[in-house]
């Protein structure tokens, strides 16, 4: 039972997440309230704030879930596979839509895109996801440490490695809303994996 429960909890909380991001997209941070969030997802702001503590926490917790699965990932990848394969794998795995994105799908890419630049523009979702970020940062080198038999406490390798996983992602986004860019974020963020491969093999 508490398995199942867990998975109820979890499920909610990145309906949450999703209702809080789609909605922000569509009508701005200022325009979004907590019920309005909780009501898409068809329970009260009271078990939103059982979640969250603010809108700006719900939309970066997307961001940190998707990140930590990839530090997940790569830890219980198979032994044997290349670090960088791994790595790219499991980062791209994550721009699958789930659940959440099928029951309350985005608006046009065109404007779901505006959206998008103007969210991520707003300085108090910047602070949670720099939060976020640095988390799944340290989480991910951790992983890198344990696949590469290196440690975070005295080498250098994990750390890199981690920290410019996490920038690739970010300039890949930046690009891609920019809309000057012919390719998918998907063939982006490939791009910029394979490049940082052929910089920093695995040692």
């Amino acid at each position: 039972m508490s398995g199942l429960r867990e998975r109820k909890k979890e499920a909610t909380r990145v309906a949450l997440s999703w209702a809080a991001i789609r909605l922000t997209v569509e009508r701005g941070l200022d325009n979004v309230r907590v019920e309005d969030i909780a009501d898409a997802v068809g329970v009260s702001p009271r078990t939103f704030n059982n979640y969250f503590s603010s809108k700006a926490e719900a939309i970066a917790f997307r961001h940190l879930r998707r990140s930590l699965r990839v530090a997940a990932e790569v830890r219980s990848a198979p032994e044997g596979e290349p670090l960088w394969e791994v790595i790219s794998q499991a980062v791209l795995r994550q721009l699958e839509p789930g659940p959440e994105v099928r029951d309350m799908p985005p608006q046009e890419p065109a404007d779901w895109a505006a959206g998008l630049r103007v969210m991520v523009a707003e300085p108090a979702l910047q602070a949670e996801m720099l939060r976020a970020g640095k988390v799944a940062e340290s989480e991910l080198a951790a992983a890198i440490a344990d696949r590469t038999g290196t440690s975070v406490d005295v080498d250098l390798y994990p750390r890199l490695v981690a920290a410019t996983v996490t920038a690739a992602n970010g300039a890949a986004i930046d690009l891609f809303l920019q809309g000057g860019a012919e390719e998918s974020m998907e063939a982006l963020l490939r791009s910029a994996l394979t490049m940082l491969a052929a910089g920093l093999p695995t040692p």
